[in-house]
């Protein structure tokens, strides 16, 4: 009888949860991309914002959405510097899932930390969605596709991260290991693994770093360097550790991510030239500069 009536009221609460009005708002006109995207709470993933194409029909089973999971800097528990360039990544065509409460405005969150583990409660939601025949997801997101990523901290959170097997991807913005001489620097409460978790890495790596006056550029590079057993490539722009994703459509950082999504988790070649050769597109792009390990020339 007890357990009936937990049950019971278990229920009711999440019915209720359900029926709470969800906050959501349109970014920038949705983005750039063909599929106009909003930004949005969701009642069955606490203390995260999700963006996704507005019309969710022309997704299905044999052309899902891929998955990016998306870890802020600063460890703050929410995308409030990110969300145009989180915006313009899911108006290409993807469901991005970033750590903390939806920003619906510009400016500062003031409240804790977020988490590593957040990342992984990311991953878990989208591929319970995908199996959930009452959600609006269902069926309609790739799995199989999954890069996480993050800045500065969230950078830290996603290295920390990297070994999950259900990851396919990792990109690395602005962040880098500290190594033992720097690790004072580090603000109190980041994730601190060393250096040796780059061992752990199991799929492709890219760096998206802010140039020289990035306050992560030395530890980002390093770790790149120290990177042998996988595909790895450091990009650099000139525009210091806040990078560009503030800017209309997240500015340059979003040209570059987008096009290393589509190639890794979306297999388009196309996108695979920004980045592949001697003469890649990234090199002769203005201001960007691009190093690759021996691995990197093995990709497809």
């Amino acid at each position: 009888m007890k357990k009936s009536i937990l049950t019971t009221a278990i229920l009711a609460l999440a019915t209720l949860a359900m029926a709470q009005p969800q906050k959501s708002l349109i970014v920038e006109d949705g983005g750039t991309g063909i599929y106009k995207a909003i930004m949005k709470e969701e009642p069955s993933l606490k203390a995260h914002t999700v963006f996704v194409p507005q019309d969710l029909t022309p997704f299905s089973a044999k052309k899902p959405l891929p998955v990016l999971v998306w870890g802020n800097g600063a460890c703050t528990n929410s995308p409030w510097e990110h969300f145009k360039f989180l915006n313009e990544i899911a108006s290409h065509g993807y469901i991005v899932v970033a750590t903390g409460f939806i920003p619906m405005k510009e400016e500062p969150y003031r409240g804790p930390m977020s988490t590593t583990q957040q990342q992984i409660e990311s991953i878990d939601w989208v591929i319970a969605q995908n199996a959930n025949p009452r959600s609006p997801y269902y069926q309609k997101i790739d799995t199989h596709n999954i890069c996480a990523a993050g800045m500065s901290c969230g950078g830290l959170q996603t290295l920390y991260n990297c070994a999950d097997p259900r990851i396919t991807s990792i990109m690395i913005c602005n962040s880098g290991l500290f190594n033992t001489e720097n690790a004072g620097s580090a603000v109190g409460g980041m994730p601190m693994p060393p250096k040796s978790k780059l061992k752990e890495l199991h799929t492709p790596i890219i760096y998206i770093l802010g140039g020289k006056e990035d306050i992560a550029y030395e530890n980002g590079m390093n770790d790149f360097h120290l990177i042998s057993h996988v595909p790895a490539c450091a990009t650099n722009y000139p525009v210091g550790h806040g990078g560009t994703y503030r800017q209309p459509h997240g500015g340059e950082f979003s040209v570059v991510a987008i096009a290393w999504l589509d190639w890794q988790l979306k297999h388009d070649k196309k996108a695979g030239k920004m980045f592949k050769g001697k003469k890649c597109q990234l090199a002769s792009r203005k201001d960007w500069t691009i190093e690759k390990n021996k691995k990197f020339g093995k990709l497809k």
